[in-house]
């Protein structure tokens, strides 16, 4: 299975190396998912190291509802965090705990993106950190600069968006095609470049207005909301690719980490994009 979803294209590269691997089968047997994998010639019992038949290797492939399962636990544990950041840190350290939170969250995020096997360890971390850095971006939106009841919105908005683009992928209404695939993922790539790039300039006090309330800051805003919900799309025939090919269940972890990125993203923009509506009342 090929996909170009920059988080969850590791799902089927994994697909092709289990059954490359065989999963840890003897020379000359099937490999992962091809026919006749785990089980001995016709009529002959499985061998153990004691010479008495053993039952087939059990590997319980990935379920929809295992990856439901992960990605409710992992927005459990980012919420448990955001809220512990919120209460614990103090206002004084609102910048620090969020610029750090947002360096190792990146770090994060690139390791479990890139890796080969998905460690849930690593994904569990990264929800705890990326707990701390939304609570302390929520709480410098609502209790520093005062834009009351604008984080209960932000949150409404975004599981109700992650909805919708659930109902419309499964109706068929937006298709995952390759064309389509290829041209958000190109669309990604440029967004994070061009707020990479604006990022570096602002440490120079140079000021583009695309993070501004006012028309750039607006449309930039529009389109990355529209880009996040869309990426939805992706995550979500990836994973059905995944449990189609029967991927380990383990890989499970790693959909859930995609989902979590990308409602983590919807959820910022959206935070933003209110922030620039109040902010005109």
């Amino acid at each position: 299975m090929k996909t170009s979803n920059p988080v969850l294209s590791r799902l089927g590269q994994a697909a092709e190396r289990e059954r490359a691997a065989g999963y840890g089968q003897a020379p000359g047997q099937p490999g992962y998912g091809q026919p006749g994998y785990g089980q001995p010639a016709y009529g002959a019992p499985y061998p153990t190291a004691t010479g008495y038949p053993a039952s087939p290797p059990a590997v319980r492939p990935m379920t929809v509802d295992d990856v439901v399962v992960k990605t409710v636990t992992l927005l459990g544990i980012t919420g448990i965090s955001a809220v512990a950041a919120w209460n614990l840190i103090p206002a004084s350290a609102t910048g620090a705990a969020w610029i750090g939170a947002a360096l190792v969250g990146l770090v994060l995020g690139l390791v479990i993106s890139f890796m080969r096997v998905a460690n849930p360890a690593l994904v569990v971390t990264y929800a705890v950190v990326e707990g701390v850095f939304v609570g302390m971006v929520s709480k410098f939106f609502e209790n520093i600069l005062g834009y009351q009841g604008i984080v209960l919105q932000a949150v409404v908005a975004t599981f109700g968006v992650f909805f919708l683009m659930a109902v419309l992928y499964r109706a068929r209404v937006i298709r995952a095609t390759p064309k389509f695939t290829r041209a958000l993922v190109s669309i990604m790539a440029g967004l994070f470049a061009v707020m990479l790039i604006n990022f570096v300039l602002a440490l120079f006090d140079v000021n583009t207005g695309l993070r501004d309330n006012g028309p750039v800051g607006y449309i930039f805003s529009l389109v990355c909301i529209v880009v996040a919900s869309l990426s939805f799309i992706l995550n979500f025939n990836e994973v059905e690719e995944g449990v189609r090919m029967g991927l380990p269940q383990r890989y499970s972890w790693t959909a859930a980490f995609g989902i979590l990125v990308g409602l983590v993203w919807l959820y910022l923009e959206i935070l933003r994009l209110l922030s620039f509506l109040q902010g005109d009342d």
